[in-house]
């Protein structure tokens, strides 16, 4: 919904009650749609929007608590005020129980009830700033995710943003830690789906006996001990991106329904009459080689076949040579802000590991690193030993390296002032950085 939407939706069977309620608001500053009935209010509410629901309870077919429960399905943090001449105690806390922002008994004064929208619109404002906050910062951890200028992370780089333009499902393999589900919010938000629903599933943590409503959705009382509709994970994702993060974990049995919906581009809600259309981009993810799973019988190989149409792998970080140490800046300045310790600086053992770990658990595991060693929580008695083992050259080196790059990293990169502080000949200091293999430019602000 586009932001020229009224911001009040007054839905009440009553004609002259509704005309009246309408001219009130109106004067009152607001901008009203009203409706005599309750389905079609309910076609004019999306996840978008920045208003409130105004309804009578006691209304033909579908009913005020009926339709807080059907925006509530589209959006639980859509504010909706109930209004009934019916009024007592139980329906009142009965309504504020499944969600209600207000309840209101008529004859009401008309002051109420725009006090009421207002305070509603407050939190509805707040609500949707917070969302855009979190978005922002989804935004700038899928681009921190590509940081790097080793070769692989530079063709993963060019690879998602050529796909980016196209509408084509992507598959992502990679180890745990890679950084598989920030690409993905990268081709997201470099696509142009970007603005609209990106849906992470987590296929791993979906339970068997849910999975399918979760998944699917269900229409009302098709679902045991629930009689309202719910609106299922993929069709909660249309018009955007659908993210089937760790589909490698996906029960076999959620397989086949799930290929009817990549090939359809429809999604059939538990106990519904007819499938519901979809456009969406379907992005996969996958920890092990998806192929050999199909192979080896362990996953449908018709889905793989639909879900690779195209196929990247996200490189684990002992394989992206330097980006290790852009990456630990990086992290390193977020602990630092995070945790209210702007001076703090490593240690000589904490460079040491830095180069000499692993990182089996990827780029996780190097940002939980630059967390703990802030903290103070790191333990850092491992990485002692193995700098006492180092014969003297080495420790040398490894000091000498450490220095220049924290060097670089204070000034942002800049060779001048870093030669300036560290008061030696800039012909010294590039062959320092060529023995090193230290690239100013990763130093760089981002």
């Amino acid at each position: 919904m586009t932001d020229f939407l009224p911001r009040v939706i007054l839905v009440e069977d009553d004609e002259p009650l509704r005309v009246a309620t309408e001219q009130a608001l109106v004067l009152a500053g607001h901008a009203v749609t009203a409706f005599g009935n309750a389905a079609k209010a309910i076609g004019a509410i999306d996840p978008s929007f920045d208003g409130v629901v105004v309804s009578d309870i006691r209304m033909p077919q579908i009913d005020g608590h009926e339709l807080l429960a059907r925006v509530r399905s589209i959006d639980a943090e859509i504010p909706v005020i109930l209004v009934t001449g019916h009024g007592d105690v139980s329906m009142a806390v009965k309504a504020l129980h499944d969600g209600a922002s207000d309840f209101l008994t008529k004859p009401f004064a008309t002051g109420h009830l725009i006090a009421s929208i207002r305070r509603a619109l407050e939190r509805r404002t707040l609500v949707l700033d917070n969302r855009r906050l979190r978005l922002t910062m989804a935004q700038l951890e899928a681009g921190d995710a590509l940081i790097g200028d080793s070769p692989a992370m530079t063709t993963l780089r060019q690879s998602v943003r050529q796909i980016a333009v196209t509408d084509l499902d992507v598959l992502f393999e990679g180890e745990t830690g890679t950084g598989k589900e920030l690409v993905a919010r990268l081709l997201h938000f470099e696509s142009r789906r970007r603005g609209r629903p990106f849906v992470a599933v987590n296929c791993g943590a979906l339970a068997e006996a849910t999975a399918e409503a979760e998944l699917f959705g269900h229409a009302a009382d098709s679902v045991p001990q629930t009689r309202l509709s719910r609106v299922g994970q993929i069709a909660a994702s249309n018009g955007g991106t659908l993210l089937l993060d760790e589909i490698d974990s996906m029960p076999l049995a959620l397989q086949a329904t799930l290929l009817r919906v990549i090939e359809e581009r429809e999604v059939h809600p538990i106990g519904a009459a007819r499938p519901v259309a979809l456009d969406l981009r379907i992005v996969a993810t996958a920890k092990s080689d998806l192929h050999e799973e199909a192979r080896a019988g362990r996953f449908r190989e018709d889905l793989y076949y639909r879900l690779a149409t195209v196929r990247l792998r996200v490189p684990p970080l002992r394989e992206r040579d330097d980006d290790c140490h852009a990456l630990f800046a990086m992290f390193l300045a977020e602990a630092r802000a995070t945790l209210s310790k702007p001076d703090f600086e490593p240690d000589m053992a904490a460079h040491l590991r830095l180069r000499q770990h692993q990182w089996p658990g990827n780029v996780r595991e190097l940002r939980s690193y630059a967390y703990e060693i802030v903290i103070g929580a790191s333990a850092r008695e491992p990485a002692a030993p193995a700098l006492e083992k180092a014969t003297l050259p080495q420790q040398v080196a490894t000091f000498e390296a450490d220095l220049i790059a924290r060097t670089l990293a204070r000034h942002g990169g800049k060779v001048k002032a870093a030669v300036d502080e560290l008061r030696i000949p800039r012909k010294t200091f590039y062959d320092k950085l060529a023995r090193y293999n230290i690239v100013p430019s990763r130093y760089r602000s981002r």
